[in-house]
């Protein structure tokens, strides 16, 4: 497949700066709360560089900037002009003072957050592994290499093999949990919070995944609407969109929540209903595909994402 944004004259990837951990639980909430609290000083990038980061965020230097790289990576901070950092709008929704899930307690902020991660291509490991990787089952150095051939063929400069095999090192350890020990819980076994989607698992041998497509019963219609609607003005300003770009496009839905074609079809014939009538689905005459009369706008489709957690709330309550 040679076509999505990886392929781009001017494309440049990215294969490092999470120093090889994991995002991990608690590191969105300390980067966001962090930003905020020096979103005053007119150069607060060195919140996560000056003598003082390693005891605010009470971790090594090289973890500090994994955190910083998470928190951006997964769209909870920004930067903005050359000087300052700020928080974003995802971090305002989900930790913000009436945030949605400031202690990441609902599987919708895993969501938003995993699309937040894959569905652009600035991690390019992530964004291959969803959008155009084919293989079901795989194994680290299978994945390592159709990266190499990738940077080969695209002639990306300054890729190495040991940067490569370091990123997916780094991307499978952020899906997939360790084996358990016999003996209890291995204390390491669910280092990230985006292990509970179960979106990759470890099959049993040393380097063995298989990525888990089908239903994804714990993904809200509300985050799955925002989704597309963002893939949808990122891809086309058309006021239509085929099922086929929506199942099968680098950066969709489809791809990025592995959707089977059934699941996503399901879906789209309820998305009316959660949009409020904004986006609609047909199927005439053997084509079928989602209609707008205009863009939602970024109000419009936040208030998509909200529609889950007061899902969850009512059903807690009952």
């Amino acid at each position: 497949m040679s076509r999505g944004k990886l392929y781009s004259k001017n494309y440049s990837p990215q294969f490092s700066g999470h120093e090889t951990f994991p995002l991990r639980y608690g590191w969105l909430k300390k980067a966001y709360d962090r930003v905020r609290q020096a979103r005053d000083e007119q150069q607060n990038k060195a919140i996560f560089t000056d003598g003082s980061a390693i005891a605010t965020f009470g971790v090594g230097k090289n973890m500090v900037s994994s955190i910083r790289y998470w928190a951006q990576a997964c769209g909870i901070i920004e930067t903005g002009n050359s000087s300052k950092i700020q928080t974003a709008k995802i971090g305002d929704l989900i930790f913000g003072d009436e945030g949605l899930d400031p202690f990441m307690e609902n599987v919708a902020t895993l969501w938003l957050t995993h699309w937040k991660l894959c569905g652009q291509p600035d991690r390019t490991t992530w964004y291959f592994a969803f959008s155009h990787f084919h293989a079901l089952n795989f194994e680290r150095e299978t994945l390592a290499k159709e990266l190499l051939r990738l940077a080969s063929e695209r002639e990306w400069p300054r890729v190495s093999p040991a940067t490569i095999k370091k990123d997916v090192e780094c991307f499978v350890r952020t899906y997939a949990a360790k084996p358990t020990a016999r003996s209890g819980l291995h204390e390491e076994s669910l280092e990230s919070p985006l292990v509970e989607l179960n979106l990759l698992k470890a099959k049993g041998k040393k380097d063995g995944f298989r990525f888990v497509r089908g239903e994804q019963s714990s993904l809200g219609q509300g985050v799955f609407a925002f989704a597309v609607a963002e893939f949808w003005n990122d891809f086309s300003g058309a006021n239509s969109l085929s099922f086929e770009a929506l199942a099968h496009e680098p950066g969709s839905p489809g791809r990025v929540f592995n959707l089977d074609e059934n699941e996503l079809l399901r879906r789209l014939s309820d998305i009316e209903d959660i949009t409020r009538g904004k986006i609609t689905w047909s199927e005439t005459a053997g084509l079928k595909q989602i209609s707008r009369r205009k863009e939602m706008t970024e109000t419009e489709r936040y208030d998509l994402i909200k529609s889950d957690y007061k899902s969850t709330e009512m059903q807690r309550a009952a």
